[in-house]
Protein backbone atom coordinates (compact mmCIF):
# COMPACT_ATOMS: atom_id res chain seq x y z
CA UNK A 1 0.00 0.00 0.00
CA UNK A 2 1.12 3.58 -0.66
CA UNK A 3 1.13 5.09 2.85
CA UNK A 4 1.85 8.69 1.84
CA UNK A 5 3.16 10.96 -0.89
CA UNK A 6 5.58 13.79 -0.14
CA UNK A 7 5.93 16.17 -3.06
CA UNK A 8 5.05 19.51 -4.65
CA UNK A 9 1.39 20.51 -4.99
CA UNK A 10 0.77 21.34 -8.65
CA UNK A 11 -3.02 21.77 -8.66
CA UNK A 12 -5.87 22.21 -6.16
CA UNK A 13 -9.63 22.42 -6.57
CA UNK A 14 -12.63 21.69 -4.32
CA UNK A 15 -12.44 17.90 -4.50
CA UNK A 16 -8.96 16.90 -5.63
CA UNK A 17 -5.31 17.87 -5.78
CA UNK A 18 -2.34 16.94 -7.92
CA UNK A 19 1.07 16.39 -6.36
CA UNK A 20 4.36 15.85 -8.23
CA UNK A 21 6.87 13.39 -6.86
CA UNK A 22 10.04 12.37 -8.73
CA UNK A 23 8.65 13.46 -12.10
CA UNK A 24 5.31 11.67 -11.63
CA UNK A 25 2.16 13.71 -11.04
CA UNK A 26 -0.43 11.98 -8.85
CA UNK A 27 -4.10 12.93 -8.70
CA UNK A 28 -5.77 12.46 -5.31
CA UNK A 29 -9.41 12.81 -4.32
CA UNK A 30 -9.51 14.66 -0.99
CA UNK A 31 -12.01 16.07 1.50
CA UNK A 32 -12.58 19.80 1.03
CA UNK A 33 -11.50 20.46 4.65
CA UNK A 34 -8.18 18.71 4.01
CA UNK A 35 -7.48 20.67 0.85
CA UNK A 36 -8.02 23.93 2.76
CA UNK A 37 -5.34 22.95 5.29
CA UNK A 38 -2.69 22.31 2.64
CA UNK A 39 -0.02 24.85 1.66
CA UNK A 40 -0.48 26.79 -1.61
CA UNK A 41 0.24 25.37 -5.07
CA UNK A 42 3.98 25.17 -5.70
CA UNK A 43 4.82 24.23 -2.12
CA UNK A 44 5.73 20.85 -0.63
CA UNK A 45 3.20 18.75 1.29
CA UNK A 46 2.85 15.28 2.76
CA UNK A 47 -0.43 13.55 1.93
CA UNK A 48 -1.58 10.29 3.55
CA UNK A 49 -3.21 8.00 1.02
CA UNK A 50 -5.61 5.15 0.33
CA UNK A 51 -5.66 3.31 -3.00
CA UNK A 52 -9.04 1.92 -4.02
CA UNK A 53 -8.50 -0.86 -6.54
CA UNK A 54 -11.38 -2.96 -7.81
CA UNK A 55 -12.20 -4.77 -11.04
CA UNK A 56 -13.29 -1.62 -12.90
CA UNK A 57 -11.83 1.30 -10.95
CA UNK A 58 -8.56 2.56 -9.50
CA UNK A 59 -8.62 5.79 -7.46
CA UNK A 60 -6.18 7.38 -5.05
CA UNK A 61 -7.63 9.21 -2.03
CA UNK A 62 -5.66 11.72 0.02
CA UNK A 63 -5.84 12.90 3.64
CA UNK A 64 -4.23 15.70 5.63
CA UNK A 65 -3.58 13.48 8.68
CA UNK A 66 -3.45 9.82 9.70
CA UNK A 67 -6.34 10.49 12.07
CA UNK A 68 -8.53 11.68 9.19
CA UNK A 69 -7.59 8.61 7.14
CA UNK A 70 -8.49 6.36 10.11
CA UNK A 71 -11.94 7.96 10.29
CA UNK A 72 -12.32 7.44 6.52
CA UNK A 73 -11.52 3.71 7.01
CA UNK A 74 -14.11 3.52 9.81
CA UNK A 75 -16.74 5.19 7.62
CA UNK A 76 -16.26 2.89 4.62
CA UNK A 77 -16.76 -0.14 6.90
CA UNK A 78 -20.33 1.05 7.52
CA UNK A 79 -22.81 -0.76 5.27
CA UNK A 80 -23.90 1.60 2.47
CA UNK A 81 -20.99 4.09 2.80
CA UNK A 82 -18.48 4.01 -0.06
CA UNK A 83 -15.20 5.92 -0.41
CA UNK A 84 -16.75 8.83 -2.35
CA UNK A 85 -19.51 9.27 0.24
CA UNK A 86 -16.98 9.08 3.09
CA UNK A 87 -14.99 11.88 1.40
CA UNK A 88 -18.20 13.97 1.15
CA UNK A 89 -18.87 13.45 4.86
CA UNK A 90 -15.31 14.42 5.81
CA UNK A 91 -15.60 17.49 3.57
CA UNK A 92 -18.44 18.85 5.69
CA UNK A 93 -17.13 18.47 9.24
CA UNK A 94 -14.01 18.57 11.43
CA UNK A 95 -13.03 15.25 13.05
CA UNK A 96 -13.58 16.34 16.67
CA UNK A 97 -17.03 17.75 15.78
CA UNK A 98 -17.93 14.46 14.10
CA UNK A 99 -16.86 12.50 17.19
CA UNK A 100 -18.92 14.81 19.41
CA UNK A 101 -22.01 14.31 17.23
CA UNK A 102 -21.51 10.53 17.43
CA UNK A 103 -21.09 10.64 21.22
CA UNK A 104 -24.16 12.88 21.58
CA UNK A 105 -26.21 10.61 19.30
CA UNK A 106 -26.93 13.81 17.33
CA UNK A 107 -28.79 12.41 14.34
CA UNK A 108 -30.10 15.82 13.22
CA UNK A 109 -26.61 17.34 12.90
CA UNK A 110 -25.26 14.28 11.08
CA UNK A 111 -28.07 14.31 8.52
CA UNK A 112 -27.10 17.89 7.62
CA UNK A 113 -23.73 16.65 6.32
CA UNK A 114 -23.33 16.43 2.54
CA UNK A 115 -24.45 13.11 1.05
CA UNK A 116 -25.84 11.77 4.31
CA UNK A 117 -29.49 10.76 4.72
CA UNK A 118 -31.25 9.76 7.92
CA UNK A 119 -30.93 5.98 7.41
CA UNK A 120 -27.20 6.12 6.69
CA UNK A 121 -26.63 8.53 9.59
CA UNK A 122 -28.38 6.03 11.90
CA UNK A 123 -26.17 3.21 10.56
CA UNK A 124 -23.06 5.33 11.19
CA UNK A 125 -24.09 6.05 14.79
CA UNK A 126 -24.89 2.37 15.45
CA UNK A 127 -21.64 1.14 13.89
CA UNK A 128 -19.16 3.79 15.05
CA UNK A 129 -20.37 5.27 18.33
CA UNK A 130 -17.72 4.19 20.85
CA UNK A 131 -16.04 2.01 18.22
CA UNK A 132 -13.69 4.35 16.33
CA UNK A 133 -10.30 2.86 15.48
CA UNK A 134 -8.38 5.84 16.84
CA UNK A 135 -8.29 7.42 20.28
CA UNK A 136 -10.96 9.93 21.18
CA UNK A 137 -9.91 13.59 21.26
CA UNK A 138 -8.20 14.86 24.37
CA UNK A 139 -10.53 16.18 27.05
CA UNK A 140 -11.32 19.86 26.80
CA UNK A 141 -9.76 20.66 30.19
CA UNK A 142 -6.28 20.42 28.68
CA UNK A 143 -5.29 23.97 27.73
CA UNK A 144 -2.84 22.65 25.14
CA UNK A 145 -5.33 20.58 23.10
CA UNK A 146 -4.31 22.32 19.86
CA UNK A 147 -0.68 21.29 20.38
CA UNK A 148 -1.68 17.71 21.22
CA UNK A 149 -3.91 17.50 18.13
CA UNK A 150 -1.10 18.89 15.94
CA UNK A 151 1.28 16.22 17.26
CA UNK A 152 -1.32 13.47 16.62
CA UNK A 153 -1.79 14.80 13.07
CA UNK A 154 1.99 14.48 12.62
CA UNK A 155 1.67 10.76 13.43
CA UNK A 156 2.54 10.66 17.15
CA UNK A 157 0.47 8.56 19.56
CA UNK A 158 -2.14 10.64 21.48
CA UNK A 159 -1.30 9.37 24.98
CA UNK A 160 2.42 9.88 24.41
CA UNK A 161 1.70 13.36 23.00
CA UNK A 162 -0.39 14.30 26.04
CA UNK A 163 2.42 13.15 28.35
CA UNK A 164 5.10 15.00 26.35
CA UNK A 165 3.05 18.23 26.29
CA UNK A 166 2.39 17.97 30.04
CA UNK A 167 6.11 17.55 30.75
CA UNK A 168 7.07 20.32 28.31
CA UNK A 169 4.51 22.71 29.84
CA UNK A 170 5.98 22.10 33.34
CA UNK A 171 9.36 23.25 32.00
CA UNK A 172 7.70 26.49 30.81
CA UNK A 173 5.76 27.07 34.02
CA UNK A 174 7.92 29.93 35.36
CA UNK A 175 8.77 31.37 31.94
CA UNK A 176 8.09 35.09 31.38
CA UNK A 177 7.48 34.52 27.65
CA UNK A 178 4.17 35.43 26.01
CA UNK A 179 1.53 32.70 25.71
CA UNK A 180 2.27 32.32 21.98
CA UNK A 181 6.04 31.97 22.61
CA UNK A 182 5.31 29.54 25.43
CA UNK A 183 3.12 27.38 23.14
CA UNK A 184 5.81 27.34 20.45
CA UNK A 185 8.42 26.29 23.01
CA UNK A 186 6.13 23.55 24.37
CA UNK A 187 5.43 22.28 20.82
CA UNK A 188 9.15 22.11 19.94
CA UNK A 189 10.08 20.50 23.26
CA UNK A 190 7.26 17.93 22.95
CA UNK A 191 8.55 16.89 19.51
CA UNK A 192 12.06 16.43 20.99
CA UNK A 193 10.64 14.34 23.86
CA UNK A 194 8.57 12.19 21.48
CA UNK A 195 11.49 11.68 19.09
CA UNK A 196 14.05 10.70 21.72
Amino acid sequence: MINSLNGIITQKDESKICIELNGIEWELIMPFNSINKLPPTGEKAKIYTYLQHSQDIMQLFGFFSQRERSLFFDLIKVNGVGPRQAIKILSGIEIDDFIKQLDDNDLDSLTRLPGLGKKTAQKIILALRGNLSFTEPATSNNEYNDIINALVDMGFDRKSSEKAVTNASKEQKDSSASSQEKEQAIFKRAIILLSS
